[in-house]
């Protein structure tokens, strides 16, 4: 794998599993960061599931716009070309991913870490964990699609009193809120977040990969148009080995063996 500074990446039994890597700075997301892990994601060849979090204490303190060198990016104006350069097509890249994404948020997650983490199929969050549209205390607006994925995770109320109110939101609140997959302790993060990669890992991957595209296609779309998604969906998962392999295991009254394929 490439020699990232500011992330570590790697694939094992068809799992890869990208860690922010700045526990210094609480895994804030520098520019740098933010390519380093554009560059991962063009790696997953071989990977069936994807894991997210951070070293350390936090999962993602939010975009450090000032960590880069000796070119500090300031003002309204250097906001604007950071998301419009790097965060949003790294949040793009992570939404339209062929693979199911889980984050495992293992601290806080902040302004575009907050982001970063819910755009993933399955939030796991140890209950020390927690969740944080913060703009507000330092007069921004949230950013990194959170006034997108937020209204339909939790509703426009809850969605106002995140981004208004930056008050933070445990990881008991947040999947009482239906915000995350589930909340867990502390010592039980690791555990809970192999086992459902494993499950994902040997699922349908094909399957799996329309499945996101549909889900997203829906968030934004007609009835209509998600009707088509889906047809189009089945006609690529419908010819995959996977799907050959779920018919004859169906038949044959046994597990299925799926290959990614």
């Amino acid at each position: 794998m490439a020699d990232y500074q500011t992330i570590r990446f790697d694939i094992a039994d068809n799992i890869a599993r990208l860690t922010l890597n700045r526990p210094e700075r609480l895994n804030a997301c520098s520019l740098d960061m933010a390519d380093e892990m554009m560059d991962a994601l063009d790696r997953l060849d071989g990977a069936r599931v994807l894991v997210l979090t951070g070293e350390g204490r936090a999962f993602c303190s939010g975009a450090d716009l000032a960590a880069r060198g000796d070119r500090p990016v300031n003002g309204g104006q250097g906001s604007y070309a950071a998301l419009a350069t790097r965060y949003n097509p790294l949040m793009m890249k992570l939404a339209r991913l062929d693979i199911p994404v889980i984050s495992a948020v293992n601290g806080p997650a902040a302004g575009v870490g907050c982001s970063i983490a819910l755009v993933a199929d399955f939030v796991i969050a140890a209950e020390s964990g927690y969740f944080l549209q913060a703009f507000v205390n330092i007069g921004l607006v949230p950013d990194g699609g959170a006034s997108w994925m937020l209204p339909r995770l939790v509703g426009k109320a809850r969605a106002t009193q995140m981004m208004m109110l930056g008050e933070k939101i445990g990881a008991a609140q947040a999947q009482d809120w239906g915000m995350i997959y589930k909340a867990v302790a502390d010592d039980q993060l690791t555990g809970e977040v192999v086992a459902l990669a494993q499950r994902l890992a040997t699922g349908p991957t094909v399957a799996y990969g329309a499945m996101r595209r549909n889900l997203l296609t829906a968030l934004e779309a007609s009835f209509a148009e998600a009707l088509n998604a889906e047809a189009e969906g089945q006609r690529l998962a419908g010819s995959s080995a996977d799907a050959a392999e779920g018919g004859m295991a169906f038949l044959a009254k046994r597990k299925p063996t799926f290959k990614g394929k």
